[in-house]
């Protein structure tokens, strides 16, 4: 099982690509890569937003590519829903492709009156319920954050295209349906903004290979008002953060 704990290639593999479950070839990704979690998303980033765009991988239906964007290359790498997933292909990018920026585009679900449908959130640190951090630390608390240049880089990005983004403490959490339907309202209580479920690893990730990292939403539902948009919307409409993420990510 060595390969796996170390991302090496399986037994009788040729070697040609440098990663389980990336299985791209050394250069074909960018320092600076998006991360949505629905690979349909990437697809949709590549073929709106890069020019001569390649697909780098497949496996698993997992889609990455990379591209040029306003003449600087820029990967957009797919990577599943949840915690245990993120962290395969972070870990992976980090370690194996010497990737350096990495910026989330996902969609988050609003805990507060005055985050609405379809806002722009901009993810400054993520609590968590994940039992990741805990086997990581021993059970010590560890505070997972964005780093502040991107941060404030999409930020102004944002602002100069006429958008206020929400800016806040996010929400990790391992399980989408929950036992008790009401217990964001704790997480509400002391001050998060939204719920989402990988921000917190590629927080943690960033900080232990020494990399930049940030999370950009996009509220796709309201657990205050129950408002949720369309899986169609979720993976082709929300451009905005697109956009920003593109501009921080080659700033």
């Amino acid at each position: 099982m060595y390969y796996i704990l170390t991302g090496l290639h399986r037994p009788g593999e040729k070697g040609d690509t440098m990663s389980i479950h990336i299985a791209a070839k050394a250069g074909e990704i960018a320092e600076a890569v998006l991360l949505p979690g629905d690979p349909l998303r990437a697809k949709f980033v590549a073929e709106n937003f890069l020019d001569n765009p390649v697909k780098y991988t497949d496996v698993r239906n997992i889609l990455g590519y990379t591209g040029l964007y306003k003449g600087k290359r820029v990967s957009v790498q797919g990577t599943g829903m949840g915690i245990p997933s993120i962290s395969i292909y972070v870990n992976e990018l980090f370690r194996e492709y010497g990737v350096k920026r990495a910026i989330r585009i996902g969609t988050a679900g609003s805990i507060r009156e005055d985050v609405h449908l379809r806002d722009l959130v901009l993810a400054m640190s993520a609590c968590t319920d994940s039992g990741a951090n805990n086997i990581r630390f021993g059970g010590r608390s560890y505070a997972p954050t964005a780093s502040f240049n991107l941060l404030k880089t999409a930020w102004d990005t944002a602002v100069s295209k006429g958008w206020q983004p929400k800016v806040g403490s996010l929400v990790s959490s391992d399980m989408f349906y929950t036992e008790d339907p009401n217990d964001w309202k704790l997480w509400a209580k002391f001050g998060c903004i939204a719920l989402e479920m990988e921000c917190a690893e590629l927080y943690t990730l960033a900080a232990k290979y020494n990399r930049e990292a940030l999370g950009i939403m996009t509220i796709s539902d309201s657990l205050v008002s129950g408002e949720a948009t369309s899986a169609e919307e979720r993976q082709t409409a929300f451009t905005r953060m697109m956009e920003v993420a593109l501009e921080t990510a080659i700033s």
